[in-house]
């Protein structure tokens, strides 16, 4: 399969929308859970710029339940399938390999699995099995547990060494080198301050020689930012402060997460 948008040598960052189809996702509150509605945002974010639109089933806010698979499928696939045949490039959010399978033959040409790998075995080699693109980000655990699991020395080296570990296991799984994108997990078990570190250091991931898919819009960090450890902002008054990650992305490769329109028409990044 091959997708309308590069990620080795773009010469902007590709931007992916996010559209989560769940009625408890951090950001939107469970807006696009219905499945008709969730079709007509879709076709919103790709008419408002966004190269890709990101599909996901099961919600990773800190302390989220996991849905069962059949909850997730009937969630996923019948949205995938109609943006697809109104011609959008879709991915799949999903830890499951039985939901990126059934995904890809709806149409996704991208898996975008936030556990790299490590919440589902048969992960890698079904996506190596699939030919498609994936998406490998940094995870130490499930939404139940992941705050309890930010304690770092080094963020960055540390962040660095396990995104390392994942690249490896997914090429030698059989995911090719250029169908391989990884993602240093803001948010995911991390604090507002290893979020920060990590956003001023991309030069460390670059060196990891891979695409990198950078989202942060709407996280808590940035509602810190804009008010306080007792009263963060809320998710939707967050994407005025998405721009300053946008640009700190600089010249890196990579691809952008907006999950509202606004940032998906305006392409903030820039790609060398």
């Amino acid at each position: 399969m091959v997708l309308r948008v590069s990620f080795q040598h773009p010469g902007r960052t590709v931007v992916m929308g996010i559209l989560n189809v769940t009625p408890d996702s951090f950001s939107d509150g469970g807006e696009w859970a219905e499945r008709e509605a969730a079709i007509a945002r879709g076709l919103h974010l790709l008419a408002e710029g966004a190269d890709i639109i990101d599909v996901g089933g099961e919600s990773t806010r800190p302390g989220a339940a996991r849905p069962s698979l059949e909850t997730e499928l009937d969630r996923v696939i019948p949205v995938v399938a109609a943006l697809t045949s109104k011609g959008a490039v879709v991915s799949v959010d999903t830890m499951r390999a039985a939901v990126a399978e059934g995904a890809v033959m709806a149409g996704a040409t991208l898996v975008n699995d936030v556990s790299g790998g490590r919440a589902d075995p048969d992960m890698l080699a079904t996506v190596a099995e699939l030919g498609v693109h994936y998406v490998a980000m940094h995870w130490r655990g499930f939404s139940d547990v992941m705050e309890e699991l930010s304690s770092y020395d080094d963020v960055v080296a540390e962040v660095s060494s396990e995104l390392a570990q994942r690249r490896d296991a997914a090429l030698a799984a059989g995911i090719l080198g250029r169908r391989l994108i990884l993602d240093p997990g803001l948010g995911f078990a991390k604090t507002a301050e290893h979020n920060w570190a990590l956003l001023a250091a991309l030069d460390a991931l670059e060196a990891l020689d891979q695409p990198l898919l950078i989202g942060a819009s709407r996280k808590r960090f940035l509602g810190l930012l804009l008010g306080s450890e007792q009263r963060p902002r809320p998710p939707r008054e967050r994407d005025h402060a998405t721009p300053g990650p946008d640009r700190t992305v600089g010249s890196a490769r990579s691809l952008g997460r907006p999950d509202a329109h606004r940032e998906a028409a305006s392409g903030r990044h820039r790609c060398g």
